[in-house]
């Protein structure tokens, strides 16, 4: 079956990864298989995660190098157990095959079931929107969606579920464009970061990278890579802070104030300062990858640090 969905920033991934011949690479988010089909070509040998079910049509075809398992990427490490590899590869956020299909309910422009599950078990957002505590909603939409105006949508939200519960997508996103005043031109669809939070807020997303950076590091062997595709900047600022302390580079603290205690030898150095983004001519063919951020580490010979501080 063909893939609906295009890999961003697939050379800086590729380039970043270093793969060669005979290697064994984890594609921890297998989505369409894009950056799977490039690293088979590559000639190394994949392992790939996917928690989607309907992941496993595009894996048809894929050869004996190729193996996918239906797991979160958290759980690399307990799934392959003694193994060892040498790259990861971490493409995050909700794929294009799932915004395009409205019954998988991520979209706002599509009308479907208020769904946002990236799996097929669990609460769904309709569950958390109709029954979550107001307080408890209204955080999940400022922290993980950073809309500023979450404790008036929650406080709306309460009002409007009592007399009719939200079960569609389209229904819910005009309900909040209303609360919000409309549009008034902006370019932006005024639920975005709703349904950000929801969707989020659903998966356990962060909770999940950070779990997936601590596998990482415990599975990769010494000169194996890391490389993280994120979308937005709460997934950015989690994997930016797990490598800046990994490779040593937490910034010191005052020279007023006690000296900061030396910690445990770098697991990981930077293979390029900061974050790469998309050229100009992969926004123009893909206008999606405009938010994507690239960040890039290899594993040193120190051991595996004890959990995120």
């Amino acid at each position: 079956m063909s893939a609906p969905h295009i890999p961003v920033l697939l050379d800086p991934v590729l380039s970043a990864l270093a793969i060669e011949p005979g290697q064994k690479v984890v594609d921890g988010t297998f989505g369409a298989g894009g950056y799977s089909r490039a690293f088979l070509a590559a000639g190394a040998e994949v392992i790939a995660f996917d928690r989607d079910p309907s992941a496993r049509q595009f894996a048809a075809g894929l050869g004996g190098g190729f193996r996918l398992l239906e797991s979160r990427f958290s759980d690399m490490a307990v799934e392959l157990g003694a193994d060892s590899v040498d790259g990861v590869a971490l493409d995050l956020g909700v794929s294009s095959m799932q915004l395009d299909e409205a019954d998988r309910g991520f979209s706002f422009m599509r009308d479907g079931p208020l769904d946002m599950r990236m799996s097929d078990t669990g609460r769904t957002a309709a569950d958390i929107v109709n029954t979550a505590d107001l307080k408890d909603l209204a955080r999940m939409l400022w922290v993980y969606g950073e809309e500023r105006q979450s404790r008036r949508i929650a406080a709306a939200i309460g009002r409007r579920r009592v007399e009719q519960p939200f079960t569609r997508t389209l229904d819910f996103a005009e309900f909040v464009e209303r609360v919000l005043g409309g549009r008034r031109g902006a370019k932006v669809h005024p639920a975005t970061r709703t349904f950000q939070g929801l969707r989020i807020a659903v998966n356990e997303e962060l909770s999940e990278l950070e779990a997936g950076l601590l596998a990482a590091e415990e599975i990769l062997l010494a000169g194996g890579r890391l490389a993280v595709v994120t979308f937005h900047s709460l997934e950015d600022r989690i994997v930016k802070a797990f490598l800046t302390e990994r490779s040593g580079r937490t910034p010191g603290g005052s020279r007023h104030a006690p000296p900061v205690q030396a910690g445990p030898p770098p697991s990981f150095e930077l293979v390029f300062n900061g974050a790469l983004g998309p050229s100009d001519a992969e926004l123009a063919a893909n206008p999606r990858s405009r938010s994507a951020k690239l960040r890039a580490a290899r594993r040193t010979t120190a051991p595996v640090w004890s959990g995120l501080t």
